[in-house]
């Protein structure tokens, strides 16, 4: 397991670090807000039924519509991945969902999705653990990515 915050160093990426108690929802991890500028996000780990895997974020107040998501993308119908799925690609946990997370995808498998709405904003993610928020330009984000050699989508 890569660690991601070495990586965002060594690219030159600015962020700004929050320590906390460990969080599995976006409720719970209302309060980092308070401790960290940036809009809160909410990833979800997704799969189609070719066995393609997704990385979607989004606004942590938006509710995600798969079906509209999938058709309007041409994704195919998509569904939640697995926990399983979840370790054996991105080495995460339930919980600790982040973009960042395609660091230990090192078959490029995962495309990640990102709503629009992010765009020109710092935004809150994990840095592959849910006892800590990070909040980065969007635009580092994207850059993050491309360096990883992923795929990304602005939906």
């Amino acid at each position: 397991m890569q660690n991601v915050l070495e990586k965002l160093d060594e690219l030159g990426i600015k962020y700004e670090k929050v320590e906390h108690e460990a969080v599995y929802t976006c409720e719970q991890a209302e309060f980092v807000k308070k401790l960290v500028k940036g809009q809160g996000c909410k990833n979800l780990f997704l799969k189609n039924k070719k066995k393609e895997y997704f990385l979607y974020t989004l606004p942590d107040e938006q509710r995600a519509d798969l079906k509209t998501l999938g058709k309007e993308n041409h994704l195919g119908n998509l569904s939640f991945a697995n926990e399983n799925d979840l370790w054996d690609i991105l080495e995460l946990k339930t919980g600790s969902v982040t973009p960042l997370g395609i660091i230990n995808d090192t078959e490029n498998i995962v495309t990640v999705l990102l709503d629009k709405k992010l765009q020109g904003q710092k935004v809150l993610v994990h840095p592959n653990r849910n006892t800590a928020t990070i909040s980065l330009d969007f635009d580092n984000l994207l850059r993050f990515i491309e360096h990883q050699n992923h795929k990304f989508v602005l939906v």
